[in-house]
């Protein structure tokens, strides 16, 4: 796949609202886990100042954020490890983060790996998705999308058309610089129950996708 073009020709934003409804599988040699991405955040370089490069900040941990667009960038805190890809061209570090997925592929593994974890609480954060894939480390940061065990289908044919796509703030940014706490850079399927937020009440019918 042409990740390449894919992830530095457009901008980070649509992107990321681009990404919603592709799947994203993750090969452990066994078989193919993964689902339909359901929810991704914007993050946009050395301006926002909710990046990980913000001011040019740029260190072993977040280089991957600097290398070409589809490179991965994982990151962790605490026990948890997060899935991003790299945006725009080298040394211009943008990225998007994957935020949920809805489980397709490889459910009962992903249920073991989440240590019996199972319904929305399978993968309904970015946390919880690379725990349900078996992925305890940074060990495929700075890869490129094609040189791992990662896949993001760019096949519009197989991507999942939501009825809408959502534009809200991120999740748990810092409200003191109000600016970029509330910029609308999270795109998530509207009542899809796999939304890191979502509540019962708006759950829709279709899980908020279109009738094929």
């Amino acid at each position: 796949m042409d990740y390449s073009t894919y992830f530095t020709n457009h901008s980070t934003e649509e992107i990321a609202k681009d990404l919603i409804g592709r799947p994203l599988t993750f090969d452990n040699d066994k078989e193919k886990l993964g689902g339909y991405i359901v929810e991704a955040e914007a993050y946009l370089g050395k301006n926002d100042r909710a990046a990980h490069s913000y001011d040019g900040r740029r260190s072993q941990a977040n280089e991957g954020l600097y290398r070409k667009g589809g490179t991965i960038y994982i990151y962790s805190q605490r026990q948890y490890f997060f899935f991003d890809i790299a945006c725009q061209e080298e040394n211009e570090p943008q990225g998007v983060l994957v935020r949920a997925i809805e489980p397709v592929w490889g459910i009962d593994t992903m249920i073991k790996n989440r240590n019996g974890k199972d319904g929305v609480l399978l993968t309904n954060g970015p946390g919880k998705m690379m725990q349900a894939l078996g992925i305890h480390s940074r060990h495929w940061d700075l890869h490129f999308l094609n040189d791992s065990p990662f896949s993001v289908d760019l096949d519009d044919q197989h991507k999942k058309q939501a009825k809408e796509v959502i534009a809200a703030p991120r999740v748990g940014i810092n409200q003191s610089d109000p600016e970029w706490a509330q910029k609308p850079l999270r795109y998530y399927v509207s009542g899809n129950p796999y939304v890191s937020d979502m509540k019962k009440r708006d759950y829709l019918e279709n899980n908020g996708w279109q009738e094929k």
